[in-house]
């Protein structure tokens, strides 16, 4: 995607990583006038070996600056601006990134072209993923980006027809001021990223932009900041449908059971039954799959497509991932799983667990998922965590200190097969990876080869 709406224009660009190297190529593909800069020498480097336009930003003339870009990972306000901030705003120039461009070029080439974003502090990847398989099911032209890994400046150019499916952080709504959505989904909202937001009032307000400026809203309300969002968005008179993982809602999308019931004024009422889909197990995938419901419903999708498209669904690596099964063994990969509010919605999603956990402990440790204990057969501690959560278990449930996932998937897989019953192996760690592993994927891609290795074993999905 070129972006034609910065031709001729001055632009300063700070944060050369996949995304940042992105928007500079389709800046200077469309004849912006750009210098771009990293505080890593190497990322510069590279970046100029790309062809790409670099110059440190401290040397340039920024009265002749018209806007900075800036990557989403680079401080805007908290805990203090970056360097390229303080300059921007000294200078009078705006301050935006990637997805303000995409905005602008949809607003500017292709301003009817389906735009769904979706926000929220969890399920946001899940829920993004779920609404642009359904819709690329139903043979629609679809194209899937943002905050889910694939830079939105490489997806096709925006045409009337082309049906653009964008997740969304609070780091990239804090640059996109005039982001106007077909359809804004916001999920959820719980204390997150606060060291870059300073508050939760400040990034709760943040997350609200995204609703407030789209044409439909879809909002959670199964928590307060949600449901205070919804009804003041609701008052200005802004088309709102609300959605609940936890209850059926006389007027929105809710959850009952395994079942999405939609009762959106306007739309017929409507079930659809999740039981036996995998990829949406647990009542977080309830709150996904009602979102998504809300969402294709206001897209134009019929009743038909939406539910050929959700039992379809093939789920993402490392989130509730079925890989294998082993006579009535299954094995699951919710390597995401980084802390104890994570790990809780999958330890809620199974009867009889054999549970692999542990890593690099975060501050509370496992003491909130005692509820659980009576599911779990027997635990398999690992990494720097396992003391710790051996001390937490106790004499409650069986344990053994693995050390190693090597360990720990073969001991798992040997117990569970002795149960004669159906079971779960399930790795969702509570802890993040790094102490044996640079990250969750790679930690979630070493279990998933560990379980297909083992003799017998049947596999699950490509991933």
């Amino acid at each position: 995607m070129k972006a034609d709406s910065f031709a001729g224009k001055r632009v300063a660009l700070f944060g050369l990583g996949g995304s940042g190297r992105a928007t500079a190529r389709a800046l200077a593909e469309a004849g912006a006038d750009l210098c771009a800069f990293d505080d890593n020498p190497a990322s510069v480097s590279a970046a100029s070996e790309e062809g790409i336009p670099t110059g440190d930003l401290r040397e340039i003339d920024w009265s002749r600056v018209e806007c900075l870009v800036l990557a989403p990972g680079v401080p805007l306000t908290h805990p203090k601006p970056h360097w390229t901030v303080d300059l921007a705003h000294a200078a009078g120039a705006d301050i935006i990134g990637d997805v303000e461009i995409f905005g602008r070029e949809r607003g500017a080439k292709a301003p009817s072209a389906p735009f769904v974003a979706i926000t929220g502090t969890n399920g946001k990847s899940t829920t993004t993923a779920l609404i642009a398989h359904c819709i690329r099911a139903s043979g629609r032209d679809t194209q899937l980006g943002g905050n889910i890994g694939v830079p939105v400046l490489t997806l096709a150019e925006p045409a009337p027809e082309r049906h653009y499916v964008v997740e969304c952080s609070s780091y990239q709504i804090d640059l996109a001021p005039t982001l106007r959505p077909s359809v804004g989904i916001l999920l959820n909202l719980t204390p997150d990223h606060l060291d870059r937001h300073g508050t939760m009032e400040h990034y709760a307000s943040v997350k609200a932009r995204l609703v407030a400026g789209s044409e439909a809203a879809v909002i959670g309300v199964d928590d307060t900041y949600c449901r205070t969002i919804a009804d003041r968005l609701d008052g200005a008179g802004k088309t709102v449908v609300r959605i609940s993982g936890q209850s059926r809602l006389d007027d929105g999308v809710g959850f009952d059971g395994a079942r999405v019931v939609r009762s959106m004024d306007g739309f017929c009422d409507a079930v659809f039954d999740l039981s036996g889909i995998g990829s949406l197990r647990g009542r977080h995938n309830g709150q996904n799959a009602a979102a998504a419901v809300a969402a294709l419903t206001l897209t134009g999708l019929s009743d038909a497509e939406i539910e050929a498209g959700l039992t379809s669904f093939p789920g993402l690596a490392h989130r509730m991932e079925e890989v294998g099964r082993l006579g009535p063994v299954l094995f699951v990969n919710d390597s995401k799983a980084t802390n104890a509010d994570a790990a809780a919605t999958a330890l809620a999603a199974f009867e009889r667990i054999y549970w692999i956990a542990g890593g690099l402990p975060k501050e509370g440790g496992i003491a909130s998922l005692e509820g659980f204990f009576p599911r779990i057969a027997k635990a398999y501690l690992i990494g720097e965590a396992a003391p710790a959560f051996s001390a937490s278990i106790g004499e409650r449930i069986p344990y053994e200190i693995s050390a190693v996932l090597e360990n720990a998937v073969a001991s798992a897989a040997a117990d569970a097969a002795t149960a004669g019953a159906e079971a779960v192996v399930l790795l969702s760690p509570a802890c993040a990876s790094f102490d044996q592993y640079r990250n969750f994927e790679v930690r979630g891609d070493a279990f998933r080869a560990l379980v297909r290795a083992l003799p017998g074993i049947d596999v699950i999905g490509k991933g």
